[in-house]
């Protein structure tokens, strides 16, 4: 009896060992394994828009900023070379681009780069107070606990802000929204705390009207 039992723990044994190996190989991700996507930015994605460029595929600049432009060149890529067209830039994709997901740069975050051309797409012509006060209304909600703790989910949040979806946010970057985008996160704030801006000539949200107002900018009116 305690030879059969010794066996069948022997036996379960092994089989606990082989699952855990097949899970492992299956889920485990090669190292230095990647997703750039939409919202991603850094020198990787920098390198990734110089190949798609290099492959005809993308005209932008290698800005290190996965936006619209980017996306759609790695979905037209993709299509073009029997992948999947779903615009985002994984291990296969990289590959058949020329990029080792090994040697690829790290994503690093490229805060301030982000948060000038958000600037830019939303205040591009608004004093340079204004510029400023769009930047901090984004660091905002990064700290509040209503919206996304980052300033890329922030940014990329469905419905947060129309010049992602009407085409600005990749028009070129105003030099004076850099400069806005450093003091913003500097922790220089004219908007006061505001969480909410909008034009009063340009908004069809009435449910914007409601929120308490905290003071004018130029074109914006700041909210809490």
């Amino acid at each position: 009896m305690k030879g059969k039992r010794k066996l069948a723990l022997s036996a379960a044994a092994l089989i606990a060992v082989s699952i855990a190996v097949i899970v492992f190989t299956q889920g485990a991700q090669p190292a230095g394994a990647a997703d750039y996507r939409r919202g991603s930015t850094g020198g990787a994605v920098g390198q990734i828009q110089r190949k798609l460029s290099e492959w005809g595929y993308y005209s932008g600049a290698a800005d290190g900023i996965y936006g619209r432009g980017t996306e759609d060149a790695v979905k037209r890529f993709q299509s073009k070379n029997g992948l999947r067209a779903d615009g985002i830039a994984g291990a296969a994709t990289l590959k058949a681009l020329g990029i080792s997901a090994a040697s690829a740069p790290t994503a690093q975050s490229n805060d301030a780069a982000l948060l000038a051309r958000l600037i830019s797409a939303e205040a591009r012509g608004e004093p340079y107070r204004g510029q400023v006060a769009v930047g901090a209304v984004v660091l905002n909600r990064v700290e509040h606990p209503s919206f996304p703790n980052t300033i890329s989910g922030v940014i990329y949040q469905s419905g947060a802000f129309s010049c992602i979806d009407d085409g600005q946010f990749d028009e070129p970057v105003a030099d004076s929204a850099y400069a806005a985008a450093r003091d913003a996160l500097n922790g220089v704030d004219p908007a006061g705390g505001a969480i909410y801006y909008f034009n009063p000539v340009t908004a069809t949200s009435k449910w914007i009207w409601s929120r308490p107002l905290i003071l004018v900018i130029g074109n914006h009116r700041f909210c809490a």
